[in-house]
């Protein structure tokens, strides 16, 4: 039997002290990510998390791969990352809902609002009123005009309770004093095909969806929901200008990681989001889809952190007055 020095057993011992951190610090990621969007594909949600993806998957250096994992207002998508290894291949893309879902839902298995490490927000998505293409009415005074007529013998359509188009819904619902019979569907791009065919009277969705509709003549559209015009839909008026004054909203969209995700993965998915937020395809796509990319002081984990928790503070009273929840 061959024995082994003590000088040969300590620089063994040197060497497995040396290997140990480089284990441990292996560089990440080593294969592909996968972001979940709590939606249907086609879907405004969708559009932009696969717009950034393929960016980010180029400066990671990994495929950053799309899963829908759509229902429930976004819950069970948001549910699954949650529940996923702290690991950093897990991530979410989710939009105002983030902030909606704590009060909508007095019963989901996961903790809405410290499940999560923040990575970064994305972009503000302004909405749009819009109807079939037959509608009667012209201008956003008539479709008012229209609704408070007919009330519930119009359907409105909806991406399910707690997405963007069911929270516009309910604030112009409430905004006229008039409710309508509400289509709930299992996503924007099934809601939006029914509208192109006229199966549904109307729906209030985010510009990501309608824009092209919008140019393409299959859909009308009577307003925009925020303060200001849209470069791409120029020709829209704001719901203000419009006669409805007051009407405001925007979908914000951010991503997430299971909560406890280490510092330093968080950190690198932050410069491969704010790297796909410079990247100047991106910000023409978005401009082509009547939004854009956040200011880069926006996109840091702590940013969006703080404007999160706003939005749950602000969305809370509203729905908690319209007494409607998804549970």
């Amino acid at each position: 039997m061959i024995g082994i020095g003590k000088r040969a057993l300590m620089g063994l011992a040197a060497a497995a002290m040396l290997s140990a951190p480089a284990l441990a610090q292996a560089p990440y990621p080593t294969r592909p990510i996968t972001m979940i969007i709590p939606f249907a594909a086609g879907g405004p949600t969708d559009t932009v998390g696969r717009l950034i993806a393929q960016t980010m998957g180029n400066e990671l250096g990994q495929p950053v791969v799309v899963e829908n994992v759509g229902g429930a207002g976004g819950t069970i998508g948001a549910q699954r990352v949650a529940q996923a290894r702290p690991d950093g291949y897990t991530i979410l893309l989710h939009h105002i809902g983030m902030a909606t879902i704590p009060t909508l839902y007095r019963r989901v298995a996961y903790d809405p609002i410290n499940g999560f490490e923040t990575i970064g927000l994305v972009t503000d998505v302004p909405m749009t009123l819009v109807a079939r293409r037959n509608f009667p009415a012209n201008n956003l005074q008539e479709l008012v005009q229209v609704v408070q007529r007919d009330r519930e013998k119009l359907n409105y359509a909806n991406a399910g309770i707690g997405a963007a188009s069911h929270l516009c819904g309910l604030l112009f619902m409430h905004a006229i004093n008039a409710p309508m019979t509400t289509v709930p569907y299992r996503g924007t791009g099934p809601a939006m095909n029914d509208l192109v065919a006229g199966t549904v009277d109307l729906m209030c969705d985010q510009t990501t969806s309608t824009t092209e509709q919008i140019r393409g003549n299959t859909i009308r559209a009577f307003a925009v929901t925020t303060p200001n015009r849209v470069a791409a839909l120029p020709d829209l008026p704001t719901a203000a200008e419009a006669g409805l004054p007051g009407f405001d909203v925007s979908v914000w969209h951010g991503l997430y990681a299971p909560r406890a995700t280490p510092r330093p993965i968080v950190d690198r998915l932050n410069r491969s989001l704010v790297a796909a937020l410079r990247d100047e395809t991106i910000a023409r796509r978005f401009n082509d889809l009547g939004t854009a990319p956040v200011a880069i002081e926006r996109a840091t984990p702590e940013a969006h952190r703080a404007f999160w928790q706003a939005d749950i503070a602000k969305w809370r009273p509203l729905i908690q007055a319209a007494g409607q929840f998804a549970d």
